[in-house]
């Protein structure tokens, strides 16, 4: 699968790797625990870049019955959930309406640094899949975030209703309407192997979640829901000199570094030492605990509700 893949933002030496994503995609909460997985394993190594696809966008069409759409969007969640063990809301309210206030409040945050744009980018996963009541207005994106540790509440929601932030996520909205010839066909033994998924308007446009790897001498692309290991073989074929580093941290170490975890993040982040750690608080879901950092527990939706007004 490469590909003289030349992109003009790249050195020769470097492996950029775009995460084609969704804040409120299920395949992608499950994926989590690869993904954090990969970036520890090749921090400060490669060059990681999100890229927000619109999976509910403003023209889709209204569902003619709302309620019925929901239980049946529920039981899709319950399913994925039990191929990715992730948790899933005991309750769901509804169906999102719509990706982009999350995408914008998620793209607004990286100006904020990447430990600050990663907090925030989990807690609108979590509106859904944790809380069961979807990111998916302007004000509720920014609620949900409210409390994460270093953000500037104020100058997030200034950046989420810029010009640019809006250019920044269209662009990225029409490049994953571009994908690989790679991905136009997939086989592969996963319930979610990736192929390209057609949209209402016709196109196609890549799988959520599928990450691009990419050189200038040429690509590999891992579409879909996959173990951490054919990330890391990925990585190897474009740029051998490339290692990962070990990841498995202290139980008390991981949860303050990544605040909050699930069980198969416990499982793949951790070094298996006694669980849980002291402090921890558990948040029960309908497949699992989610367990949360005291200090995140205390300004956590699903532990300590915020109030409404925001700046």
């Amino acid at each position: 699968m490469t590909a003289p893949d030349q992109h003009p933002a790249q050195a020769a030496d470097v492996l950029e790797v775009v995460e084609y994503t969704d804040p409120l995609c299920p395949w992608a909460w499950g994926s989590e625990p690869a993904f954090r997985r990969l970036r520890a394993a090749f921090a400060g190594q490669v060059r990681w870049r999100r890229a927000y696809c619109i999976l509910f966008d403003h023209d889709d069409d209204p569902a003619p019955d709302p309620a019925a759409e929901t239980a049946w969007y529920a039981r899709y969640v319950e399913d994925i959930s039990a191929h990715t063990h992730a948790p899933r809301a005991r309750r769901l309210s509804r169906v999102a309406a719509s990706s982009w206030p999350a995408s914008l409040v998620a793209r607004a945050a990286e100006a904020q640094g990447a430990d600050v744009a990663d907090r925030v980018l989990r807690r609108l996963r979590e509106s859904v899949f944790v809380l069961g009541e979807p990111a998916d207005t302007p004000g509720s994106a920014l609620s949900v975030v409210f409390g994460v540790p270093g953000l500037d509440a104020g100058r997030l929601a200034t950046d989420a209703a810029s010009v640019d932030v809006l250019e920044s996520v269209r662009a990225d909205r029409a490049e994953a309407r571009r994908p690989v010839d790679d991905v136009l066909s997939v086989r592969a033994d996963s319930p979610h192997p990736g192929a390209a998924k057609e949209t209402p308007d016709g196109q196609l446009r890549y799988a959520l979640p599928t990450l691009l790897l990419r050189t200038a001498a040429g690509h590999r692309v891992v579409p879909g829901w996959r173990p951490y290991e054919e990330y890391v073989s990925a990585v190897a074929e474009l740029s051998p000199a490339l290692l990962p580093a070990p990841t498995a941290l202290g139980p008390a170490e991981a949860l303050a570094r990544y605040r909050t975890l699930t069980e198969p993040e416990r499982t793949s982040l951790t070094d298996g030492g006694p669980w849980p750690p002291a402090g921890a608080v558990r948040v029960d879901t309908g497949n699992g605990p989610l367990w949360l950092h005291p200090e995140e527990a205390a300004a956590h939706p699903a532990v300590a509700p915020v109030p409404s007004s925001r700046p």
